[in-house]
């Protein structure tokens, strides 16, 4: 019996490719998502591939609606903490507490309900991969997202102190600039903006961070616990170009 991962915000971008890489390598991959349906037709559209994913709905800040998948699953190797939120940018003069509360709800809550009810089904031990953001260093006009993203590495540091005696290691993955929906809804001047102040040249590509991902969920990176592993082209060095 394959070993089973799950990948949350595993819908459409990052998450999506995740699932699909993982189950490339034989995992079996429960993609969920907020947007049931659409998650589940890509799980189809990957089976047919020959890919091994079964997609399931999920609000991730539903705490009986998580403990029931994973008590259904019975035990996992793999947990893929994708699925959060985003907005365009908020001066912070101007920053409801509403708009810094939706966003811890979702970016930290959520990520701590799935990590905490997930631990708990990896009698074996197995691999917990948080995406953060190269956003948790700080920007303007984000605090709401960069305080949520903070949280997240927090939470990773916090989280492999404590279950690597189980066996349980815990990393996070935070990504610079990536081309999904949440910035195709940037206006063309912020995405040019965005864009110039990126080594590369371009924002990366999900499949970037999937694999990424992939290496921290296999044997390949069995020492590596606790980290943050920033993948921004050297955007986060902070040196700008001669």
């Amino acid at each position: 019996m394959s070993d089973i991962a799950v990948v949350t915000g595993a819908a459409r971008g990052i998450g999506l490719r995740i699932a699909a890489r993982l189950a490339a390598v034989g995992y079996r991959v429960i993609a969920a998502d907020r947007d049931g349906a659409t998650v589940e037709e890509e799980a189809l559209r990957l089976r047919q591939d020959g890919l091994d994913v079964i997609g399931h709905g999920l609000d991730i800040t539903d705490r009986a609606a998580v403990a029931a998948l994973f008590a259904e699953l019975g035990s996992i190797q793999v947990l893929v903490n994708n699925a959060g939120i985003a907005s365009q940018l908020v001066p912070l003069k101007s920053m409801t507490a509403q708009e810094l509360e939706a966003m811890i709800e979702v970016n930290v809550h959520g990520t701590f309900i799935v990590a905490q009810e997930g631990a708990r089904r990896m009698p074996g031990g197995g691999s917990i991969i948080n995406v953060a953001s190269r956003g948790y260093l700080g920007g303007a006009g984000a605090a709401h997202y960069v305080a949520s993203k903070a949280a997240v590495v927090g939470l990773t540091r916090a989280m492999a102190v404590e279950l690597r005696w189980a066996g349980i290691a815990v990393n996070a993955v935070a990504p610079g600039m990536v081309e999904t929906r949440m910035i195709k809804d940037f206006t063309d001047e912020m995405r040019l903006a965005l864009i110039s102040r990126e080594p590369s040249g371009r924002a990366a590509d999900p499949d970037d961070i999937a694999r990424a991902v992939v290496f921290l969920a296999t044997d390949k990176a069995r020492l590596v616990n606790g980290q943050v592993l920033l993948l921004d082209g050297g955007k986060s060095i902070g040196v700008p170009p001669l």
